[in-house]
């Protein structure tokens, strides 16, 4: 019996190793006994590599008309290397597809990441109470989308995006067990909390369906315990708790 190529490749024994170090570290820490104080960092754009271990997603793929990117930009005065998430929005429907009856959302997310040698790469975020953004927004409705290996395997979490200072840079959290269930945009009963310990992606989707023009800068995300450790550039981050219990998709 002789092992599968793919597991003999470079790239699956770094990711192996870097496991194992994360592991390990959790283990000497003791982090499994007691709440974790350190940030655990979970897509960070300030490297380009990121950008490619990422996917985009638009109405165009099915022949509609908005548009999406997802581009690297270096650290450029006051701004951070970060990703920028931008296209504009269309509603019309495509001429050649009869099948589709409504239009008008992007989005970007991870790839699902490649196995090591303990198996799929899953987060286990279950540790952290919070899920920090560092972003600047252009004030439209963004969601942020978390997929887990769930049953279904379509199903998504969902939460808006509430930005508090468009224009400006700032840390976002949000409670992981205040994302909502839903499949295909549709609220999905009974609700069911993330499956913590297996999340398979992370991302961002634009799906209010205004044309226009979009523009969203995405620095670091990460899971957390508390505002202490919310923000790498110093300022605490606000919970907009209100917002939350507000927020259902439609």
């Amino acid at each position: 019996m002789r092992p599968s190529s793919r597991f003999l490749a470079p790239g699956f024994f770094k990711r192996s190793l870097d496991e194992f170090k994360r592991l390990s570290k959790i283990a000497v820490n003791q982090e499994g006994l007691r709440t974790p104080t350190a940030p655990y960092h979970l897509i960070d754009f300030t490297d380009p590599a990121t950008i490619e271990v990422c996917k985009t997603m638009a109405d165009v793929d099915l022949g509609g008309y908005s548009s999406v990117a997802l581009d690297f930009i270096p650290e450029r005065g006051s701004d951070p290397a970060h990703a920028r998430f931008h296209g504009s929005i269309s509603i019309e429907l495509p001429r050649d597809n009869p099948d589709v009856h409504r239009s008008g959302y992007a989005a970007w997310r991870n790839h699902d990441r490649k196995p090591t040698i303990f198996g799929r790469s899953l987060w286990n975020i279950d540790p952290y109470a919070y899920l920090a953004l560092r972003v600047k927004s252009d004030g439209r409705k963004y969601l942020v989308n978390i997929q887990t290996e769930s049953i279904v395997y379509t199903d998504i979490h969902q939460h808006r995006l509430f930005a508090q200072r468009p224009g400006e840079w700032e840390t976002i959290l949000i409670q992981w067990n205040e994302f909502v269930r839903t499949n295909y945009g549709t609220v999905v009963e009974p609700q069911s909390e993330i499956l913590r310990q297996k999340v398979r992606t992370i991302g961002v989707g634009l799906t209010d369906r205004v044309p226009g023009p979009y523009d969203l800068a995405i620095h670091k995300i990460w899971a957390c315990n508390g505002l202490d450790e919310a923000d790498d550039a110093g300022e605490s981050a606000p919970k907009d708790e209100f917002a939350r219990k507000r927020w259902r998709p439609r």
